[in-house]
C-alpha cells in the first residue's frame, strides 16, 4: 500500500477515534508488574520429557477478563500451558488471570492507550519461575495515537530447561509502514540473539506475511498455515478474517498448532496454541 493511501486511511481512523494521543512509557526498565504464585510444582517430577505447550491470547483492551479466564480454564488445548502470552493487557487484568490459573506473571505496559485511558501492553505468564524480566522498546510510534509498542520478555525455567519468551503486539496494519514493522521485528530478533538457548516470539503481529522477517533471524514459523485468528469489522468493509496471531520458534521443533474457534466473546481475537518438542536440558 502506498504511503499516501495508508496515511489517508489512517486519517479516517483518527477522525473516528477523536485524534487522541497515547502516553508512552519509554523507560526501558519499567513500569514493571510482577505476580508470583504461591504454588510451585516440580518440573522434573511432573513433566519428565513432556512437550512445551505455548498459548497466546489478545484479550482486547483487557475488558472481558472473566470470559478469557473461562476459555483458558475449559479448553483442553489451552490447559497445562508452560507459557501464556497475553496482549492488550493492563496490570489488574494480567494479575487476575495469573491468580486464577495459579501462574507467575511479568507485565510491562507500553503506555496509556487513548481508547480507554488505561495501561496497554503485553504479559508473560507461566506456572514455572520467570527470570530476567525484560522490556524491548520497539521503534516507530503509531501514525495517529503516537503509541510506542514494547514487547515483554522473560525466561521460563522448567526444571533444568530454560526458554526465553517474548510476548509481542505490533501496531495495527495502517499505523506504521511495512518497513517500520520489519525494523521492529529486527529489534526483537537482535534482543533474542543476546540470549542463548531456545526462544519464542509469540503474540499479535497485526500482519501475516510480514512475520517472515523473523525467519531471516533463524526463527521457524509453525503457525504460518494455521488459518484466521481474528475477526473484526473495518471501515464498513464487513467482517475480516485475518491470520495475525503467531508463534515463532528458535531452537525447538513444533509438534502441533491450533486456533480455538470459541473464545466465549472475550475478544475479537481467538486464542492460539502450539506444542513444541521438549527443549534441550
Amino acid at each position: 500500500m502506498k504511503r499516501s493511501v495508508a496515511t489517508a486511511l489512517a486519517g479516517l481512523i483518527a477522525a473516528g477515534a477523536g485524534c487522541a494521543r497515547a502516553v508512552n512509557y519509554l523507560d526501558p526498565d519499567g513500569p514493571l508488574h510482577v505476580h508470583r504464585s504461591e504454588a510451585q510444582a516440580s518440573a522434573d517430577a511432573k513433566y519428565p520429557g513432556a512437550p512445551f505447550r505455548v498459548v497466546s491470547f489478545n484479550v482486547a483492551y483487557a475488558v472481558e477478563i472473566d470470559k478469557a479466564i473461562a476459555v483458558l480454564r475449559r479448553t483442553p488445548e489451552l490447559q497445562g500451558a508452560d507459557v501464556l502470552a497475553l496482549q492488550e493487557m493492563d496490570a489488574p487484568g494480567a494479575e487476575r488471570i495469573a491468580s486464577a490459573l495459579g501462574f507467575n506473571s511479568v507485565y510491562f505496559p507500553s503506555g496509556v492507550h487513548p481508547k480507554h485511558g488505561r495501561d496497554f501492553g503485553c504479559a508473560v505468564l507461566s506456572p514455572w519461575p520467570l527470570e530476567a524480566p525484560g522490556k524491548v522498546l520497539l521503534p516507530r510510534g503509531a501514525r495517529v495515537s503516537g503509541l510506542r509498542r514494547a514487547a515483554t520478555a522473560a525466561t521460563v525455567v522448567r526444571g533444568g530447561q530454560r526458554v526465553r519468551v517474548y510476548s509481542v503486539h505490533l501496531p495495527a496494519p495502517l499505523s506504521v509502514s511495512g518497513g517500520s514493522r520489519r525494523e521492529q521485528l529486527r529489534v526483537l530478533a537482535d534482543d533474542a540473539a543476546r540470549h542463548e538457548g531456545p526462544a519464542l516470539v509469540v503474540g499479535d503481529f497485526n500482519t501475516h506475511d510480514g512475520v517472515a522477517a523473523l525467519a531471516l533471524a533463524g526463527f521457524s514459523w509453525p503457525t504460518r498455515e494455521m488459518g484466521a485468528t481474528t475477526r473484526f469489522s473495518f471501515l464498513g468493509l464487513g467482517l475480516l478474517n485475518l491470520a495475525y496471531d503467531h508463534v515463532l520458534v528458535r531452537g525447538l521443533d513444533a509438534v502441533a498448532t491450533g486456533v480455538i474457534q470459541d473464545n466465549a466473546g472475550a475478544s475479537d481475537h481467538k486464542p492460539i496454541w502450539a506444542l513444541l518438542a521438549p527443549p534441550p536440558r
